[in-house]
């Protein structure tokens, strides 16, 4: 028997459950591991409020962990039981002590990383490599703009792209916030809630604006952040806690302001095999060499519901995870 969180219909925190469900021996190409510890992210916030379409009732939610493996299937080479593992990416069903899952799916951590580390790093910071890498080659010199700074994405992207000779201008919705933004590299900090906030990125940035922005945040958000961008600079727009976004006309994106619009998925990212493979070998290289992500919040695997809401409601800060 293994303690699962499962999700019967769309709706708040609430609506999170444990159970003790059966565990079959893995399947021929499957892995079983205990994990030691699971990510919490907002898509699967989105998965539990009914923003995204669940596939099945129940439904275990979840797309990232890390533990140790406990069994493989006759067909898989590459893992033997105590391997440390971690993974991100489909299919769903992270919130459970000891899963099935594809054997594909699996990273081997490396010496120096933690699976505490590596667990709770998988999703964010396979998302930050898609954007470092994928929606812009992020390179020394470049301008970036990150919302939610003191966020586990925020933080990540922050620290990756300063290691990487960028400069970042981040913001967020606290005072308190502040200093957590800086000790992450920031080279500039501001407060989304000041009217002010795109002005002083324009004059920080020459008024050129930046090569890249990332909104987290969504609602009105995104419309001001399309002004602080660089001719054939790039906006990236990856969620919205705040709200829906309002509808963006082609029109606004150019022909005096030439840029572009993405809403990259970190989890079609993940479900890449060729993009999976390389942005979890650079990933678990660059937190050997010195990345960090912190952990903001801890909690047991039954107190799901709490982590949910604790996130929703902007009461953390770094990443967010259960244990086991």
């Amino acid at each position: 028997m293994s303690v699962a969180i499962v999700i019967s219909q769309p709706g708040g925190p609430d609506v999170l459950k444990a159970i003790e469900m059966t565990l079959n021996e893995p399947g021929p190409d499957e892995v079983q591991i205990q994990h030691e510890v699971i990510g919490v992210n907002f898509v699967d916030i989105y998965f539990r409020s009914g923003l995204y379409p669940l596939s099945s009732s129940p439904t275990v939610p979840g797309f990232e962990g890390g533990g140790v493996v406990t069994a493989v299937g006759h067909n898989v080479r590459a893992f033997t039981p105590g391997d440390r593992v971690a993974y991100t990416g489909n299919p769903m069903g992270a919130y459970t002590a000891l899963r099935n899952i594809p054997a594909s799916r699996l990273i081997k951590i490396p010496d120096g990383v933690t699976i505490r580390t590596a667990g709770s790093s998988m999703l964010r910071g396979l998302t930050a490599h898609m954007l470092l890498h994928k929606v812009r080659e992020v390179k020394a010199g470049d301008w970036l703009l990150v919302h939610s700074a003191a966020g586990g994405l925020g933080q990540i992207v922050t620290r990756w792209a300063t290691m990487k000779g960028a400069r970042v201008i981040g913001t967020t919705g606290s005072a308190a916030k502040v200093n957590i933004v800086q000790d992450a590299g920031a080279a500039e900090v501001l407060l989304h809630t000041d009217a002010a906030w795109a002005e002083t990125v324009r004059e920080m940035t020459e008024g050129r604006g930046v090569h890249l922005a990332i909104d987290g945040i969504g609602g009105n958000m995104l419309a001001a952040t399309l002004g602080v961008v660089r001719p054939f600079g790039i906006v990236a727009s990856l969620g919205q806690p705040a709200g829906p976004i309002p509808p963006v006309r082609v029109e606004d994106l150019g022909f005096a302001r030439s840029i572009a619009l993405m809403r990259p998925s970190s989890i079609v990212y993940a479900d890449d095999a060729d993009l999976y493979r390389q942005g979890a070998s650079d990933l678990m290289a660059a937190l050997q060499n010195g990345l960090e992500n912190p952990v903001g919040a801890e909690y047991s695997l039954t107190q799901a519901a709490k982590a949910h809401a604790d996130l929703e409601a902007g009461r953390t800060t770094g990443s967010v995870i259960l244990t086991v």
